[in-house]
């Protein structure tokens, strides 16, 4: 378990990108259309909004990994608070989120991509959760800041003919 542990901390320093991973259940590749958000869900990515924005980082960051009571690893949640925070410096005051994309698989498997606005410039945030049973968990989280790149290469006029 702790080489599991040590991976995880060295994967969460090369990366913004944070995995929160349980068991699964269902085939594979059988995602659904996108249909009418679950408020349990949202209501936690609705949380943890709040609590970025009133309390900072570190109180969102706990808020939203203690959903989940198989993640264990306090060392790299607090390396993700710490570069998240960090990174927080850089782009200024947290000013607002707008859903910018949801999927689901089934009924119990949820993502949504938001574009956090900073005042200097966006983050995206990705949470995907899962319903095992009756709870909502964070089942995944990750962040970046390569937006701009996305609709750069979206703008692209490719495989035209005359």
């Amino acid at each position: 378990m702790k080489q599991f542990h040590k991976l995880l901390l060295v994967a969460l320093m090369s990366s913004s990108i944070f995995f929160v991973k349980g068991q699964t259940t269902g085939k594979p590749g059988q995602a659904t259309a996108t249909t009418a958000a679950p408020k349990g869900a949202m209501s936690l990515a609705d949380s943890f909004f709040k609590k970025y924005k009133e309390d900072g980082t570190a109180a969102a960051i706990d808020y939203i990994f203690s959903t989940n009571k198989l993640f264990d690893n306090n060392a790299g949640v607090g390396v993700l608070k710490i570069k998240l925070d960090s990174l927080r410096q850089t782009i200024g005051l947290y000013t607002g989120k707008d859903l910018i994309g949801q999927k689901n698989a089934g009924n119990g498997l949820y993502l949504y991509s938001f574009l956090v606005k900073h005042e200097n410039s966006p983050l995206r945030f990705t949470f995907i959760f899962y319903k095992p049973k009756n709870d909502w968990v964070l089942y995944r989280f990750k962040y970046d800041d390569q937006l701009d790149i996305e609709l750069i290469d979206a703008a692209k006029i490719v495989n035209k003919k005359p």
